[in-house]
């Protein structure tokens, strides 16, 4: 009996631990099972164009501790509407299976893809934390520490010159990275798109915190809209001297707030910062743990399932349960109680 083949692939944004998931499926499934393991290239893309390569110890060995993917990847629109060409890559191939590691996007394909007879096993990855079903994903520690470095790093130009400082984060509908790491960066304010938030609660908390501060920190997720909507942004946009420069949410905070208080303000986006570089120790932890569990799956033939972290166990979670669904904050959330006791404003109106 020959081998089984099997291949893995990675799809949507990059994000810190995705190679030390694909040495752990890879590793785990050419020990265990002897399978031939295909990688597939710039994800979902690569299997309508069929462009796979053999995946061996060597290939996997020192990959642990980089970032980004050595299979590249892409997050160019559903290739549900070529799953004819991604048919026949399957069975050119002789695959038994994929483990697809990626997002809320990406796990919605390979849902589609199960549904139309393909096998799929899912790993989630997001800095953003909200891919529902499991309590973490691997890249959103690494996230984090680059947020909170930035937060602190920032405390001493705003104390200098008596600044609101704006730092926009990453966060298009939920607001996991905006609030572990504004609170990990001992922020003042923080704005998430769950929360609505007032521009004259926030402006008042920061009139009166300078009554004995010298700055104030501001983090607000990329995601988040005042209370009004674009009402009020299309206000403040077509105020500005020059509307075409103000940018996104972080430049908007950081002008009306400006008006408000009378304080400088400054803002600054960490954009893709957050998704580079070298994975912390907990996102290879988490990343391996997860890239086993997947491969533990596939061994035993379970497929249409997604590996969750839930407590501190790693269950499977059906597809269909979790596909195209996103995991927000809730308002009530225990961190934001714990903050919001401490000090911290998340703008609700009062």
């Amino acid at each position: 009996m020959s081998a089984p083949t099997f291949g893995i692939l990675t799809g949507g944004g990059d994000c810190p631990g995705l190679n030390a998931v694909i040495r752990a499926v890879t590793k785990k499934l050419l020990h265990d099972s002897r399978a031939k393991i295909l990688g597939i290239a710039d994800g979902f893309e690569g299997l309508v164009r069929d462009e796979l390569r053999p995946l061996s110890f060597d290939d996997v060995s020192g990959i642990l501790t980089r970032g980004g993917t050595i299979l590249g990847t892409s997050n160019r629109g559903d290739p549900f509407g070529q799953i004819d060409k991604i048919r026949a890559t399957y069975r050119r191939r002789n695959l038994e299976g994929i483990v697809a590691i990626g997002g809320d996007g990406s796990i919605a394909i390979a849902g589609k893809l199960s549904e139309a007879g393909l096998r799929f096993v899912c790993v989630p990855k997001t800095i953003d934390n909200d891919v529902e079903g499991t309590d973490l994903t691997f890249g959103f520690d690494t996230a984090l520490g680059v947020v909170a470095h930035a937060v602190d790093a920032l405390h001493s130009t705003a104390d200098a010159h008596r600044r609101v400082m704006v730092v926009e984060v990453m966060g298009r509908t939920a607001g996991w990275i905006a609030l572990y790491g504004g609170v990990a960066g001992g922020a003042d304010v923080i704005l998430i798109p769950e929360i609505p938030f007032d521009f004259g609660t926030v402006a008042a908390a920061i009139l009166d915190r300078h009554k004995t501060r010298r700055f104030t920190i501001v983090v607000v997720a990329e995601g988040a809209r005042p209370v009004g909507g674009d009402v009020v942004v299309q206000r403040i946009v077509s105020d500005a001297p020059e509307p075409t420069r103000l940018g996104g949410i972080g430049a908007l905070v950081a002008r009306e707030l400006e008006r408000l208080t009378g304080y400088e303000a400054r803002v600054t986006v960490l954009g893709h910062l957050q998704r580079g570089g070298t994975p912390s120790a907990t996102d290879r932890i988490l990343a391996t743990r997860f890239g086993s569990a997947a491969a533990d799956l596939v061994e035993s033939g379970q497929w249409g399932r997604m590996v969750a972290l839930q407590g501190n166990v790693l269950v499977p979670v059906p597809l269909e349960t979790v596909a195209g669904k996103r995991k927000l904050v809730p308002t009530d959330h225990e961190l934001i109680r714990a903050a919001e006791a401490i000090g911290t404003h998340f703008g609700r109106p009062q």
